[in-house]
């Protein structure tokens, strides 16, 4: 859904979306990376077991995630020894030494040291980590982590100091994110949302911070707010743990993702993406409108959206602006003009994508 005022800042808040980010919010469903922290793995030990047979019980056990979603207050089974969450866990650690987090699939050992593409190394950075404001109505207010690095490279990207320097920002560890987590919901935080730059790389340390928050995590609600980039190994380990994937969708087409971020293959990763999030969790897209993209961009990417996701939540995004190398570039190098927000709105409303 869309929606189109004065200040050209998104959408309005749409009680009747999310209903079971909501149901978690008010505590009569559980999140679900608690209750994948529920499911029983029957094995004693994960790091004994190969690959293989770990991902196949993340495909077993999600099935009995799955019937576990409309648990209400003491009917989930008791914390067992090894969970679904812990064989997350231990495959995003061999994920890790051969990164193939995003769908560049970089291969780097950044558990023996080496950085991906990214630039992010073992142990992520967070540049900020505060409650958020400025997130969707439904969103806010919105425990925001940003992790520093970006799967990315965005000619026009807002977030530059923090994407392209993954350095930026300070170590950060799970107990220590857990502990500023809990101090979020005693602020009356409504979610955990993972940003960047791109948090693809730093899924191992969202696990394990998951897994530290415990108890304290049973009714808060995970976002997953990224470019929609991810490999396949990544969604198969978010599945069951993100509540909400808040997803990025920009281009149209791949020459125009090639030119502007410097990635390969996009709507085909993009698109399965968000078929596979759909599936399994609630699905918010964002469209940032991106001057003189209109055509090639913003149409196709609503098309694809209203034949594939229809009624989906779809935020028709004006913020743009012509930040870090933009004025390199013919074309983005502006802002929004008036008639391009009131065209893009329209081709909204022409797709059945907009709100009354």
């Amino acid at each position: 859904m869309t929606a189109f005022n004065e200040s050209c800042s998104g959408r309005r808040y749409n009680p009747g979306m999310l209903e079971r980010y909501f149901a978690t919010g008010e505590k009569n469903l559980h999140s679900l990376y608690y209750i994948a922290g529920r499911v029983d793995a029957r094995v004693s030990d994960v790091g004994s077991l190969s690959e293989a047979r770990l991902w196949e019980l993340n495909a077993s056990l999600g099935i009995e995630a799955r019937g576990l979603r409309g648990a209400g207050h003491g009917e989930l089974p008791e914390k067992p020894e090894v969970s679904l969450l812990d064989v997350k866990r231990e495959l995003a650690g061999r994920v890790l030494s051969d990164c193939r987090f995003c769908d560049r699939r970089c291969g780097a050992d950044r558990a023996g040291g080496e950085t991906g593409w990214c630039g992010v190394g073992a142990v992520p950075r967070v540049s900020f980590d505060f409650l958020h404001m400025g997130e969707e109505p439904e969103l806010v207010p919105s425990h925001t982590i940003f992790f520093s690095g970006c799967t990315f490279a965005c000619a026009y990207c807002q977030n530059w100091d923090i994407a392209v320097h993954a350095l930026t920002g300070r170590p950060a560890g799970a107990e220590e994110l857990a502990d500023s987590l809990r101090d979020g919901i005693a602020q009356g935080s409504r979610n955990v949302n993972f940003v960047g730059g791109d948090p693809d790389p730093d899924l191992p340390l969202v696990l394990d911070t998951l897994a530290a928050l415990g108890e304290d995590g049973a009714f808060l609600p995970m976002v997953w707010n990224s470019n929609t980039y991810a490999s396949e190994e990544t969604m198969s380990l978010l599945d069951g743990v993100a509540d909400v994937h808040l997803a990025d969708f920009r281009y149209g087409n791949d020459e125009c993702a090639k030119e502007l971020s410097e990635v390969d293959g996009y709507v085909g990763s993009v698109t399965r993406n968000l078929r596979r999030a759909h599936q399994d969790s609630e699905v918010m897209i964002r469209h940032l409108v991106l001057p003189g993209h209109l055509d090639c961009c913003t149409r196709p990417v609503m098309e694809w959206t209203a034949e594939n996701l229809p009624g989906v939540y779809f935020n028709l995004m004006f913020q743009y602006r012509p930040e870090y190398r933009a004025g390199l570039f013919p074309g983005i190098d502006r802002r929004l003009t008036r008639e391009e927000m009131i065209r893009a709105t329209g081709m909204a409303n022409s797709f059945g994508l907009s709100i009354e």
